[in-house]
């Protein structure tokens, strides 16, 4: 006899329930917004974080490879972004695995929640900017069920460089780079129409082909962020930045990644052995059937709790073709 899983969202201190409004807005126009969803006191641990990634790694001198094709190739170079600082601080991975964010990531793509990447924004003065991409280009799920949360960790607007997104275009599919190459996140040749684009995330649209298909959009809007604000958007909504404009100000931001835990991940920031990154992806929420990790400075994480979710009603198909509810 098969069992029934009955997802429980867990309830702990401060829990945010997601509204109906919410949801619905996630999947209409692509991303929501959850003003204050972070309290002042942990934006100020992540920007203290923030600061101390900025120290280490900021080097105005460090010069990008000149023959390297990746149009991102300076803000590397310049460390204005750093990927996976939760796998080597302890702040970081209490951020990603935040009970708030997880609170509304659960309710939008779970019930059962992978938390795959972090990466650290810090986007100095005249520096940052990413062109029109969409993220589900670079982060694969088999079932497609990637989503992102923007955490501000100071205010954020269009003269430091906040994110312009473009509202309904998560309907449209990913786009595949003539760059990349393989590893499509749609069945190669399932469309009749899906063609490449070329120079995904270039800052100039006049070479980024993607800004072709944004121009069929009603004109993007900025998204202005106040610290603990959460932007959360899906992984095929079109959007970008563009660089820090002002004299004196930076543009911290603390954004990650997390997919369903259902699905199949072929990917891993830091590599991975086999066929799958699921081994290295931590579980966040829910349960899974999949290999995962767990956090590695232990972070509490709300999960399944075997048995106590198995009380939903069973049903068996009976001769006559009707299915009929049966007691375990």
């Amino acid at each position: 006899m098969g069992r029934t899983y009955t997802p429980r969202s867990r309830a702990h201190q401060d829990r945010y329930l997601v509204s109906v409004d919410e949801y619905r807005q996630y999947h209409r126009d692509g991303f929501v917004i959850v003003r204050g969803l972070l309290p002042a006191e942990e934006v100020e641990t992540l920007f203290g974080l923030a600061e101390r990634v900025r120290r280490d790694q900021l080097n105005p001198h460090r010069a990008a490879d000149p023959d390297s094709a990746d149009p991102l190739k300076e803000e590397f170079a310049q460390a204005t972004r750093v990927h996976m600082v939760s796998r080597r601080d302890p702040d970081a991975e209490r951020g990603m695995l935040h009970p708030r964010i997880l609170d509304v990531t659960e309710a939008l793509i779970g019930p059962d929640v992978y938390a795959l990447q972090s990466m650290m924004f810090l986007n100095p003065p005249g520096k940052g900017g990413q062109g029109w991409h969409q993220d589900a280009c670079y982060i694969k799920t088999h079932p497609d069920t990637l989503i992102g949360a923007w955490i501000a960790l100071e205010r954020a607007d269009e003269d430091n460089g906040c994110l312009w997104v473009v509202p309904g275009s998560n309907q449209e599919p990913i786009y595949p780079p003539e760059e990349i190459g393989g590893g499509n996140v749609h069945a190669v040749d399932a469309f009749r129409d899906l063609d490449a684009v070329s120079n995904v995330s270039h800052l100039d649209d006049e070479v980024n082909t993607l800004s072709r298909i944004v121009a069929n959009y009603p004109p993007p809007v900025p998204v202005v962020l106040e610290p603990g604000d959460v932007l959360f958007f899906d992984s095929h909504l079109f959007h970008r930045s563009y660089p820090n404009r002002t004299a004196d100000r930076y543009r911290r931001s603390y954004v990650c990644h997390y997919c369903n835990a259902r699905s199949w991940v072929p990917w891993d920031h830091d590599g991975y052995e086999g066929d799958s990154g699921n081994y290295r992806q931590i579980l966040a929420r829910g349960s899974t059937h999949l290999p995962h990790a767990e956090p590695a400075f232990g972070t509490e994480v709300y999960l399944s709790v075997e048995g106590e979710a198995e009380d939903g009603v069973r049903m068996m198909g009976m001769p006559n073709g009707m299915m009929m509810p049966v007691q375990g």
